[in-house]
């Protein structure tokens, strides 16, 4: 018999609600979606991989200290759902300082990071890069090269980050969300290898 799916409480409820507030004017870079929606996608995907309710909700907060406030923000959320669900936003956050580290510097960090993490950080951190991943593919597919200008990285450097994302998730789990982001990465490489490649003489 499976393990019995979580019971959503009203702390869900209000995350989302707090969560949708927090990010009411961000927008997805370079689409225009709503930032929520990315919210949401993760949180389910958390959901969806055995996460419980702490989980689905931290995921809904993943990117609140990065994006909206720093550790102020951390604080709030500490004060509304608690010592779990503050500890796991903390830990999927590559920075809660303004201005933000170096990005490379920022990169190479959160990849260790990954590897002192528990099995719910890297659920939920696996489960937001699945998304983003998809979601760089998906536009890709739409704007082809252009995409690039919407990172901070270069094509080079972000290509190399979710590779190394896939690879820190595939050593250390969580499966199958891993093992999705291993065959999502290696698609993109595949789209993206002809422009890559020198012109020939």
């Amino acid at each position: 018999m499976g393990q019995e799916p979580p019971r959503l409480s009203e702390r869900f409820e209000e995350a989302l609600q707090f969560a949708t507030q927090l990010h009411a004017g961000q927008r997805r870079k370079g689409s225009g979606v709503p930032y929520v929606s990315h919210l949401l996608a993760v949180s389910a995907l958390v959901l969806e991989h055995g996460g419980e309710e702490d989980e689905a909700i931290a995921a809904l907060l993943h990117d609140a200290v990065e994006d909206q406030g720093g550790r102020p923000t951390l604080e709030r959320i500490r004060q509304r759902f608690g010592e779990t669900v503050a500890r796991l936003v903390e830990s999927c956050s590559d920075s809660d300082s303004v201005p933000k580290p170096p990005w490379a510097e920022r990169k190479q960090r959160y990849l260790a990071h990954l590897r002192q993490a528990d099995e719910r950080v890297r659920r939920i951190s696996c489960a937001d890069k699945l998304h983003n991943a998809r979601c760089v593919l998906a536009d890709y597919r739409q704007v082809g090269e252009d995409l690039w200008s919407r990172f901070t990285g270069s094509r080079a450097q972000t290509l190399w980050y979710y590779r190394a994302l896939a690879d820190t998730f595939m050593d250390l789990g969580p499966r199958p969300l891993a093992e999705e982001l291993a065959r999502t990465v290696r698609e993109l490489e595949d789209l993206v290898a002809p422009a890559q490649a020198p012109p020939s003489a």
